[in-house]
Parts: structure tokens; sequence; C-alpha cells
């Protein structure tokens, strides 16, 4: 797939010597590749919480490793600057 858009996008090039709506057109059509094509990332397609796009097991075990790794460095952030944080939640309750 990746042969055909990037041929694709050679012929519209050289078009565009002529005419400069086809670089126009080369770029949307790389555009829409990369954002789309490639296999978008789980991220992208669920994004990025567990159940909302039926993702697949790797998706959720990624969005729990990301949790995960998210709580520890809370944890280590109220461990390590416990006045911040305090001062933190008093004006998040404010």
């Amino acid at each position: 797939m990746g042969t055909i858009v990037l041929s694709g996008t050679v012929v519209l090039v050289i078009l565009g010597f002529g005419n400069h709506n086809w670089w126009l057109a080369a770029v949307a059509l790389l555009f829409l590749y990369v954002h789309y094509g490639r296999g978008s990332s789980s991220a992208s397609s669920s994004g990025g919480a567990p159940g909302a796009g039926g993702g697949t097991p790797d998706d959720y075990r990624t969005y729990r490793d990301r949790r995960d790794r998210q709580a520890r460095w809370e944890r280590r952030y109220r461990r390590e600057r416990p006045l911040q944080f305090r001062r933190q939640e008093r004006t998040k309750g404010s």
C-alpha cells in the first residue's frame, strides 16, 4: 500500500510542475496516508481508554502499563515533595 501511495505522490508532484493544484493533491494524499493509512496507532483508534473502541488485549495492556507508570510517578512525587503536593491539593479544592 505504501508503494502505491508514494508512486501516486511522485506522479502528482511531476504533474504539479504544470499545475500547482496537483502539489496540493500530493500533500493531501500523504497527509491522509500518514494520518489514517499506516495502521493507525491504538491511542488514536480507541481514544486511549479501554473498551472505547473494542481494541485488542494489547491495546488494553499498553493502556494499563501507561496508567500504572503514571500512578508510580504520582506516588513518587507525593513522597518526595509533600509540601508541594499539599499545596496543589489545597488549590485544587478551592
